[in-house]
C-alpha cells in the first residue's frame, strides 16, 4: 500500500503500509532506499513525518517505509532475511543485533562514521551496545529505561497515595486491591506482566544476578524465575489484575494494552513510549518505576531503545548514510521523532527537542533524570539466542498463567531449556 502522509494520517492504525513521499517528479525519484521498523501509531506518524522532511530535503531519494508491530516484525525480519531482500536500513532492538550481526545480516558503519554519518556530539558510550567485536552495527537512536505507566485519575479515584519513583511490590499489591475494589472490578489494578521478561530482567538484577553471563549463559536463577512467576499469580488469584485471557494475548499493539482500553490502571512500558499510551488515551498517564522487592535494591538500566542498521542488502549506501545522519542531526527532524523511540543520546539533539515537548513528554524527561541515582550498570550484552529465550519465556510462562504448572517446575524447565538455547546458538 502506497501512502501520502495526508492518508498516512487517516489510516495510522493500520498494522503495515509503505510509501512514497511526496510525489515527485519521476526524473527526480532516481535513487530509492527502504526503511524497515516495528511501529505504534504515534511512531508510525512521526517517522512518515521524517520521511517527507528527508524527501523534500533530498528530492532525488525516493524512501519507502514499511511498518508492522513488533509481535510481527521479527518474524518478517527473518523471513527477508533469509529471501536475500531485507530493507536498506532497519530498526534494531538490543535484544537481537547480536544475532542479526553473528548471521552477516548487517553492515559495519565504521567506514561510513565521521565521513557521511556525524556522530561526533553523542553522549560517551551511547553506541557502545550496537558495538559489537569492535564495529559499529547498530546507532542508537534514543535511550531509555524501563517504567510503569499508570492511570492517574484512576490511581487517584481509588485513594492511592504512593511514591512513583520509591514504591515496594507490596504497595503495588495494594495499590491493585484497593483500586480493583473501588471500580467494583470493572478495572483492575495492573496489566499481568507475568510474560514480560523485560520487566522479569528488573526483577532478576534486584537480586544482584543478570540475565545473561559475560561467557553468554544463562544468568538468572530458578529462585527468580520462580519468584516472578509466584508473585503475578498471587495478584491473579486474588483478581486484582487482569485475567489470563487477555495475559496470554503476546506482545499486544498499543492500542490493546488493558491501560489503553480501560480495563487496567497500569502495565511496564519502556519510558520513551510512555508519551505513545498517552496518545491514545484521554485520562493522564502517569510514570513510575518498577516496583522493587523490600529489602532489595533497584533492577532498572539505561539502554538504548533502538538502533538504526544498515542491513548487508543495501542497494544504494550513500542514500542510507544521509538518511541516518539526517535522522540524528537534523533539528526538525529530531523534533518530528519526538521521544517515541527514547531521549535523544547527545546533548545537541535534547536541545533541539526540549522546546516542543508537551506536559507528557517534560514528565518523561524528568523521570528519565530522575531515576539516574538508581541505575545500575548496563547489562551483559544478549547473546545470540536471546530472541529464542524470550519465546520460551512467554512460552512457559503461559502454562503458568492457565494453571497447568507450578512457578517451581515451570522455572526449572525455563532456565533448562535456556541454557539448552544458548548452548545451540553459541556453540
Amino acid at each position: 500500500m502506497t501512502l501520502t502522509r495526508r492518508r498516512l494520517l487517516g489510516t495510522i492504525g493500520a498494522a503495515t503500509a509503505a510509501t512514497a513521499l511526496p510525489g515527485l517528479p519521476a526524473l527526480a525519484q532516481e535513487r530509492s532506499i527502504r526503511h524497515f521498523w516495528w511501529g505504534n501509531p504515534t511512531r508510525d506518524k512521526n517517522t512518515f513525518a521524517v520521511i517527507e522532511i528527508f524527501q523534500g530535503n533530498h528530492p532525488e531519494i525516493t524512501v519507502s517505509g514499511e511498518t508492522i508491530g513488533w509481535g510481527d516484525y521479527w518474524t518478517k525480519m527473518a523471513t527477508q532475511t533469509a529471501g536475500g531482500n531485507m530493507a536498506d536500513v532497519v530498526q534494531m532492538d538490543h535484544g537481537f543485533i547480536n544475532e542479526y550481526v553473528s548471521r552477516g545480516a548487517l553492515r559495519s558503519m565504521d567506514d561510513l562514521v565521521g565521513d557521511k554519518i556525524d556522530v561526533s556530539h553523542y553522549d560517551e558510550g551511547a553506541n557502545a551496545v550496537g558495538t559489537i567485536d569492535g564495529s559499529l552495527y547498530g546507532i542508537s537512536i534514543g535511550a531509555t529505561s524501563q517504567a510503569i505507566p499508570y492511570n492517574k485519575k484512576v490511581f487517584e479515584a481509588a485513594g492511592v497515595e504512593f511514591d512513583p519513583l520509591s514504591w515496594t511490590t507490596d504497595e503495588f499489591a495494594d495499590a491493585c486491591a484497593k483500586i480493583t475494589e473501588s471500580t467494583g472490578g470493572e478495572v483492575t489494578g495492573s496489566e499481568d506482566l507475568s510474560l514480560y521478561i523485560e520487566n522479569f530482567e528488573v526483577w532478576v538484577r534486584a537480586a544482584g544476578n543478570e540475565m545473561y553471563t559475560e561467557d553468554g549463559k544463562i544468568g538468572c536463577t530458578p529462585e527468580d524465575v520462580a519468584s516472578y512467576w509466584a508473585f503475578w499469580k498471587e495478584l491473579r488469584d486474588a483478581g486484582v489484575i487482569e485475567g489470563k485471557d487477555q495475559t496470554v494475548i503476546l506482545d499486544k499493539g498499543m492500542a490493546e494494552l488493558g491501560i489503553v482500553k480501560g480495563n487496567t490502571a497500569a502495565t511496564f512500558r519502556y519510558a520513551n513510549q510512555v508519551g505513545a499510551v498517552q496518545a491514545l488515551m484521554v485520562d493522564p498517564v502517569g510514570v513510575a518505576m518498577v516496583p522493587q522487592r523490600p529489602g532489595m535494591g533497584y533492577g532498572h538500566f539505561v539502554l538504548p531503545s533502538m538502533f538504526l542498521s544498515i542491513t548487508r542488502d543495501v542497494g544504494d549506501l550513500d542514500a542510507a548514510a544521509l538518511y541516518i545522519n539526517d535522522w540524528i542531526n537534523d533539528p526538525e527532524s529530531i523534533v518530528a521523532l519526538g521521544l517515541d523511540r527514547g531521549i535523544p543520546p547527545s546533548q545537541t539533539g535534547r536541545e533541539a527537542l526540549a522546546p516542543s515537548l508537551n506536559e507528557t513528554e517534560t514528565a518523561v524527561v524528568e523521570y528519565f533524570g530522575a531515576i539516574q541515582p538508581k541505575i545500575g550498570p548496563r547489562p551483559t550484552a544478549k547473546p545470540k539466542g536471546a530472541g529464542e529465550v524470550r519465546d520460551a519465556f512467554m512460552r512457559i510462562g503461559t502454562e503458568v498463567v492457565l494453571g497447568n504448572m507450578s512457578p517451581e517446575d515451570a522455572a526449572a524447565q525455563f532456565t533448562g531449556d535456556a541454557e539448552a538455547i544458548l548452548f545451540r546458538a553459541n556453540r
